[in-house]
């Protein structure tokens, strides 16, 4: 398998959104390569935070500290509808 498959979905200049597009036969998921992700985007990212739409379609961060990819976080949603 080779890098995940994804779509920008949102930018603005507190969050990114992205959603996890497959097909996963071919791609691995955001989930499944989130170290990859985060390396890919982190330079543009800056101080944003990086949300994503998983293949189920449920909403979770990619938490980066010191630039790499740290965790997982639920309950993105209430975020992004704060911002």
């Amino acid at each position: 398998m080779g890098r995940a498959n994804y779509e920008i979905v949102r930018s603005t200049n507190q969050y990114v959104l992205l959603r996890d597009t497959g097909p996963w036969d071919k791609y691995p998921t955001i989930t499944n390569a989130a170290e990859q992700v985060v390396a890919d985007l982190i330079k543009w990212l800056g101080s944003r935070r990086l949300f994503y739409y998983d293949s189920d379609d449920d909403l979770t961060e990619l938490v980066i500290e010191n630039g790499r990819f740290a965790r997982f976080a639920p309950g993105a949603q209430e975020v992004l509808n704060a911002t």
